[in-house]
């Protein structure tokens, strides 16, 4: 060997890493152009379209200078000073509650009475929940049968109860199907010490009374909203025996995905030092973090509603608004703490470390959650109008934690997403249309979403006919693959430079800890903790209109004068127009100061996480389950197995599989199908008598065989159905369940005639009606009490 062959072996690893260096400097120098250039064409949009609105309100104010609009400007004038003095009222009110929230401290804001059943102050490792049952309005019954409902409301700031703010709610859905409701509320500070890890280990002992109290239903869903469907998800993983099916509502479960122009959000962990803001802020709060700082982050999003748009619209319609106003305000200005380890432990782990989608979180030593260890069905609710939870954030973990589709089935796991088109983040849990048409039928689809085979789907509702209560909706679960979700996304390359931050944030926070945080927590104290919150911008708004102030204090009688003496101007006021025109101009302005302070936080946090220096940091980090999947998922234990035993079984298996044979041809599924599927698997014999757990085994073992094995899994079933009788009856039963041969389509027709071949039997008539199934049993078979109604198969 010479002296330079060392130098060569050495050296070329060396260039190897300087060219992909290189490489990736280039790829992020052009991200960051491509960036800069969006955000400068988009404010070049809006504000040709600001100056245009200009143009508009100058144009109208020229028509306004006839001397004969006099009495007409006379009228506006009397009703523009009544109507500050009303909406001067109301913003006094407003802070009137919000004084007597913060003093008496409700514990939620449920539309509904309700009854404690278990308090979380009483558990070994006590936390500041309660679970309460949802006392039905009168005229409405709820049968302890039926499947119960779990509701975890997000704590993200404000207080609970918004999942049941309206009568047309989930909880209003739920209640008037007859199910029994019931709420994880929480309190106003935390339980001193308290973790998420004894959170999560709370809400499992709230399902497992649940459970007590329900013996003879199907195991609970359990519903999250928003920042509660995080901890629903970790609550299912940790348990994953628990629960029936689990929603998440809005739910944030990809913290690094979004898309670029539109989700600023995201940005704000790397430009406020990651974790290090949120323990300073705990600290300073004496152990306790002020849920005010996560209201004011959301209120920033869009300054426009929030500093003007909302306040105009109670202005404009001061008679009318008031109550609604006040209603949700009583909700939204209710400021709730986190203790400081608790947001520490969100913003390490969720926010800033995106460690549940890239491979489980540790809540604490002895309690690790994987989200490939949900057994229950998931149902993900997203919304593209969503600026919170954009639609990445809520599906993106799918992708994440599996490479496949295969995959998912090979876990046994359901996973079924919707996304609306426009519905905000909070009309997703609080739109009374929304809990009429999604929840509504989320709802009266669970029994049918339990007996779909492993896979991906999406759910898609489309109006038939009727109005309100009776409307009717035709619901199908269609199935898609990992590449569907990913099309949600522009391309994933901008949240490489979110590993950096994670990365950039552990460094602070372990050098915060050493040096800043000990002399922080010495000179913290309950008094200096309450004069930071008191201080905070969202309280003392509130104070200063409100009784506590003197002068304020004189509008409420003065309020009452006008509203005796009230005289509205006539709504065709060219006045009037006038103003809500200079409305529309200051929301248009606030517009383009969101649009360019987005773009500025966007390209200014790319421009400092994609440097040479912050990806070195970063190296390694951006990882995902996914990304180390191994492509022979055969060698897993559960597919291997099902491979073993693909002859064996008899006939529930071998029914089981036509009916997924029959599914997987049509690529998609719908409920009056599985409606038909459910009436045999649950009232005729074989299957009655077999219990829930076996048959969801059934279910899995058979959708692996026919994923993995699909020629196999149908040279089999004669050795499965040895006698002519067994098999006719299997495929008569599958034909009902599949419907009529006219509805089916070509692909349907086929598998079904490749069945019947197999099975010896005669082919299949260009059309004939599907028959009926053997007549179903006087009552069904007693079950043993505890046992869940047995998962179907898919149809």
């Amino acid at each position: 060997m010479t002296p330079s062959e060392p130098r060569q072996a050495t050296g070329a690893p060396n260039k190897e890493r300087l060219a992909a260096a290189i490489s990736a400097n280039t790829d992020y120098a052009k991200l960051v152009a491509d960036v800069t250039r969006h955000n400068a064409e988009t404010l070049q949009q809006a504000a040709t379209g600001f100056f245009q609105k200009w143009s508009e309100l100058a144009a109208s104010w020229s028509t306004l200078s006839n001397p004969g609009k006099f009495a007409e400007f006379s009228d506006y004038v009397a009703d523009f000073a009544q109507r500050s003095v009303l909406f001067t009222d109301i913003i006094r009110r407003r802070g009137n509650n919000f004084i007597r929230i913060e003093r008496d401290a409700p514990e939620t804001v449920l539309a509904y009475d309700y009854e404690v059943i278990l308090r979380g102050a009483d558990l070994p490792r006590p936390i500041n929940y309660t679970l309460c049952k949802i006392i039905p309005p009168k005229g409405f019954v709820t049968k302890d049968e039926l499947r119960p409902y779990v509701i975890i409301d997000p704590r993200a700031g404000h207080g609970s109860g918004i999942g049941g703010f309206k009568d047309e709610s989930e909880v209003g859905v739920a209640i008037r199907a007859g199910h029994p409701v019931y709420f994880a509320v929480f309190g106003h500070h935390p339980v001193r010490g308290q973790t998420i890890a004894d959170i999560c280990r709370g809400e499992a002992e709230f399902v497992r009374e649940v459970r007590r109290r329900h013996p003879d239903s199907p195991k609970p869903i359990v519903v999250g909203n928003c920042q509660g469907g995080w901890a629903t998800m970790l609550l299912a993983a940790t348990n994953p025996d628990l629960t029936g099916p689990v929603v998440a509502n809005g739910s944030p479960l990809s913290y690094w995905s979004g898309v670029r122009g539109k989700n600023p959000m995201r940005y704000l962990g790397g430009l406020t030092g990651g974790v290090i803001s949120a323990m300073l802020m705990g600290d300073l709060g004496n152990g306790e973090f002020d849920g005010a700082n996560l209201v004011l982050n959301f209120e920033s999003l869009s300054p426009g509603n929030t500093w003007w748009s909302k306040y105009y619209e109670v202005f404009d319609k001061t008679d009318d608004a008031a109550e609604r106003f006040l209603r949700f305000e009583e909700w939204w200005s209710s400021f709730y703490y986190l203790g400081g380890d608790e947001i520490r432990w969100i913003v390490e782990n969720l926010f800033v470390g995106n460690k549940l989608a890239r491979g489980g979180v540790y809540l604490d030593s002895s309690l690790h959650a994987d989200l490939r260890n949900i057994r229950a069905p998931i149902i993900l609710f997203a919304s593209h109008g969503d600026n919170i939870t954009p639609v990445p954030q809520a599906l993106n973990w799918i992708t994440d934690v599996y490479k496949s589709v295969r995959e998912i089935q090979a876990h046994g796991q359901r996973i079924i997403y919707t996304v609306h088109d426009s519905v905000g983040h909070l009309g997703i849990f609080v739109s009374s249309s929304v809990a009429m048409k999604q929840h509504q039928e989320i709802t009266s689809t669970l029994r049918m979403i339990e007996a779909l085979s492993p896979g991906l789907y999406e759910m898609k509702i489309v109006d038939v006919q009727g109005e309100g209560h009776d409307r009717r909706y035709e619901v199908a679960f269609e199935e898609r693959q990992i590449e569907d979700i990913a099309a949600f996304n522009d391309d994933r390359d901008d949240e490489t430079p979110f590993a950096a931050v994670a990365q950039v944030s552990e460094m602070m926070s372990r050098a915060y800890r050493s040096t800043l945080r000990p002399v922080v927590q010495a000179m913290s104290t309950e008094v200096s903790a309450k004069l930071m919150r008191d201080s905070h911008p969202l309280r003392a708004q509130r104070y200063a209109v409100s009784d506590l102030n003197p002068a304020v204090a004189l509008v409420g009688n003065l309020a009452d004068t006008v509203r005796a003496n009230r005289k509205a101007a006539d709504p065709d006021n060219p006045f009037l127009k006038l103003e809500r025109d200079v409305a529309g101009l200051v929301e248009s302005a606030w517009d383009l100061f969101k649009l360019s302070r987005d773009g500025l936080t966007e390209s200014l946090f790319y421009g400092i996480y994609t440097s040479p220096l912050a990806q070195a940091a970063a190296e390694g980090e951006h990882t995902r389950i996914s990304d180390a999947a191994g492509d022979d998922l055969r060698s897993t234990s559960d597919v291997s197995h099902a491979l073993e035993s693909i002859e064996l079984g008899g006939y529930p298996n071998a029914f089981v599989r036509i009916l997924i044979l029959l599914a997987r041809s049509r690529h998609s599924v719908r409920r009056d199908r599985l409606e038909r599927s459910n009436q045999i698997l649950s009232t005729q014999e074989p299957f009655s008598k077999l219990s829930p757990v076996v048959l969801t085994r059934i279910i899995r073992q058979q959708n692996l065989i026919v994923e993995f094995e699909p020629e196999l899994a149908i040279a089999t079933l004669p050795k499965m159905l040895p006698t002519r009788e067994e098999r006719e009856k299997a495929v008569q039963q599958a034909m009902f369940v599949a419907g009529d041969v006219e509805e089916m389509n070509d692909d349907t027709l086929h598998m079904l005639q490749k069945i019947r071949h197999v099975l010896g039997l005669a082919e299949l008539p260009a059309k004939l009606p599907a028959p009926a199934p053997a007549p179903a049993p006087d009552a069904p078979p007693r079950r043993k009490t505890g046992a869940a109604p047995a998962r179907r198969s898919q149809s």
